[in-house]
């Protein structure tokens, strides 16, 4: 099995997930490829090494070297998965195990364009993540992009969070996830007002009572979908701090 991804093969990659996606559509939407394509196939040769990887990935303990083996692995499928997004610009989807792998990998090495792109390419055509994850594909995306910038504030920026919370809010999941998301949109929102500069080019309209305004707004959002979210302190905090910057009766 050939782990070299020519320049032929990578092109090779994206029309065939082009043509399968694309061509499923005409049969049954969303049907599941098969698993068993062959090694003759592109699809069923990259299944294979995806089943590699994942092997490989298995043998490693270590979250933070299960990442960076990732980033080396990642860009083996690159190709098919640019051909699929393409195929669903037209219409075409089948459910499509690479490519629904790639969503959770793209979000563990915090590739977030990628992985929102995806997510929304996954979510326009109802499709499903492997059954090992348990979880639905947008309850996965806002859970994992919250706890990521939650743990670290620089992980994700604002655009990602914002982008997050309007991709999966059509779709149903856990008030307690989408609890974690709109703490997260908070967190960031009180982290652009300690840094508001009112004379910068592009600064906020109400300057830094607006930025917190839309902070308070998102901790209490937080707060009515899980009592348990743990922003009553960022309401009270934030509360008190409006009403030292509400200008004078």
């Amino acid at each position: 099995m050939s782990r070299i991804n020519s320049p032929f093969r990578r092109h090779q990659q994206k029309v065939r997930a082009q043509l399968l996606n694309v061509s499923g559509l005409s049969t049954q939407k969303a049907a599941p490829a098969n698993p068993d394509a062959g090694a003759d196939t592109e699809y069923g040769r990259l299944l294979e090494e995806l089943g590699t990887d994942l092997a490989a990935l298995s043998n490693i303990q270590s979250v933070e070297r299960k990442i960076e083996a990732k980033r080396s692995m990642i860009e083996r499928y690159t190709p098919w998965v640019e051909g699929v997004l393409l195929a669903g610009e037209e219409g075409g989807a089948v459910q499509d195990e690479i490519v629904a792998n790639m969503l959770v990998w793209h979000m563990d090495v915090q590739n977030w364009p990628m992985a929102l792109q995806i997510g929304a390419y996954m979510l326009t055509h109802r499709l499903s993540l492997p059954e090992r994850y348990k979880r639905t594909p947008a309850t996965v995306i806002a859970e994992e992009i919250a706890e990521t910038s939650l743990r670290d504030g620089s992980a994700v920026d604002h655009g990602t969070l914002i982008a997050t919370q309007a991709l999966t809010d059509p779709h149903d999941m856990p008030d307690e996830v989408r609890a974690k998301l709109m703490k997260a949109i908070g967190r960031k929102l009180v982290a652009e007002a300690e840094a508001f500069d009112p004379d910068a080019e592009g600064a906020t309209a109400g300057g830094k009572p607006a930025i917190l305004s839309a902070a308070l707004d998102a901790f209490k959002r937080a707060a009515a979908l899980d009592r348990k979210a743990g922003v009553v302190k960022n309401i009270e905090t934030l509360e008190r701090e409006l009403k030292k910057l509400a200008p004078p009766d």
